[in-house]
């Protein structure tokens, strides 16, 4: 079930999670990605991307970005068209799960923080 999305004002196609086997991004860019918190509902990533720096095919479940150092990253959904984002200082976006490729095409360090959300617990009877 392919969806398209349109955030950080440019389109991004999604894919149902099970749609796709991308690695996950601390372990795909250890260099970019850092842990920050994990719990059984989220985890909260700290991503650092210097002038030029990429990061290969990987996946999210649903999550936000919050840009807390803007700049200019160009995202490769898996099976899709790369888009350039200009990103700004204080923005939020939530994006639907999906697989891309990530590259800071601008001049700035980027710094952003990621929150997946993790399926909820199921309710006790």
């Amino acid at each position: 079930m392919n969806r398209l999305i349109v955030a950080f004002g440019f389109a991004l196609a999604t894919f149902a999670p099970s749609a796709f086997a991308a690695g996950d991004p601390l372990e795909v860019g250890p260099e970019i990605y850092k842990l920050l918190f994990e719990n059984e509902r989220v985890r909260v990533m700290e991503v650092t991307f210097k002038p030029g720096a990429k990061i290969a095919v990987h996946s999210h479940p649903d999550h936000s970005v919050y840009v807390v150092t803007g700049g200019t990253l160009r995202i490769a959904p898996e099976g899709a068209k790369a888009s350039d984002a200009a990103l700004d200082h204080g923005s939020v976006v939530f994006i639907p799960a999906e697989a891309h490729a990530a590259e800071n095409v601008g001049p700035t360090t980027m710094k952003l923080i990621v929150t997946e959300l993790k399926d909820p617990p199921a309710k006790k009877n």
